[in-house]
């Protein structure tokens, strides 16, 4: 059963987090995109029951109140704008808040309260097939949980068409690199690739002490790093990152002033000669 979704929109608001997950908490599944959205972009989406223009504090940007696209404003489902061009900000109380929310949902929207993990899971599996084809894809594996839920995905998704890297930099947790490649490809058969670069990445950073060049500088090195075990395979047009939405939050929108460049964000090199599978690019973790 495919999902109902509520989009919140990016209108300027520091609480786009806070909101979609008191969504899902009710049990609908909500994502949160940007301002101007493109109808292309929005034609990508399935299932939509309504949107919420969510402002706030920066909603005001070089002296001009953001509007939201014309391809919102026409998506034909209905829409609750929320501090914003005069409209009245969310209530302080958390209960009067739901009220609103649950409402618009189940009222206005008639959204139906159809999410929970299974039916997230096969929904991505199936967008994943959708983007991928036949296609074969580079995954970064950190070991980490952003990437590791995207490798199983992927792996459900598409199975041996996925290469997962795992590079070694130097920076990690003693045992972390063996135990990456024991449960991907020992446990659950993946395509793996173990790469050593802690000599290439040190000496990259070696001199450097500010916080934000090394997560650039590493960002980088990595992209450059997939890019030379791609050379080694035939075909490879995808690149596959563990991006969730407060990846891009922290690196800076818009609305939003850079908190730090997250390196699946920012440290994304201009040539990048992939295209990007992004699973969970508009999905926060839940409490």
């Amino acid at each position: 059963m495919e999902q109902d979704k509520i989009l919140i929109i990016d209108m300027g608001s520091t609480r786009n987090t806070y909101i979609a997950r008191e969504i899902r908490e009710m049990g609908v599944f909500t994502e949160i995109h940007h301002h101007d959205m493109t109808e292309d972009e929005l034609s990508k989406i399935t299932n939509i029951k309504g949107i919420i223009l969510n402002g706030g504090e920066n909603r005001v940007v070089d002296g001009v109140a953001i509007q939201a696209s014309e391809a919102l404003m026409k998506a034909g489902v209905p829409v609750l704008s929320v501090d914003h061009n005069g409209s009245a900000p969310w209530p302080e109380e958390v209960e009067a808040r739901l009220e609103k929310l649950q409402a618009f949902i189940f009222g206005a929207c008639k959204a139906q309260a159809n999410w929970n993990m299974e039916n997230f899971i096969a929904e991505q599996v199936s967008q994943i097939k959708a983007q991928v084809g036949d296609g074969k894809v580079l995954l970064a594996l950190s070991g980490g949980v952003d990437s590791s839920v995207v490798a199983a995905l992927l792996i459900k998704a598409i199975g041996k068409q996925l290469t997962c890297v795992h590079v070694n930099h130097g920076l990690l947790r003693k045992g972390e690199p063996e135990e990456v490649v024991h449960v991907f490809r020992e446990e659950m058969g993946a395509n793996l690739v173990y790469v050593d670069a802690v000599d290439r990445f040190l000496d990259k950073l070696a001199g450097v002490s500010d916080p934000e060049k090394k997560r650039m500088i590493i960002g980088a090195e990595f992209i450059r790093v997939f890019e030379d075990e791609a050379g080694k395979l035939e075909d490879v047009k995808f690149l596959a990152q563990g991006t969730i939405y407060p990846d891009i939050i922290e690196s800076g929108t818009k609305t939003v002033k850079a908190v730090k460049s997250h390196h699946n964000v920012g440290g994304l090199p201009e040539d990048l000669e992939f295209d990007l599978v992004e699973p969970l690019k508009c999905y926060l973790r839940m409490k």
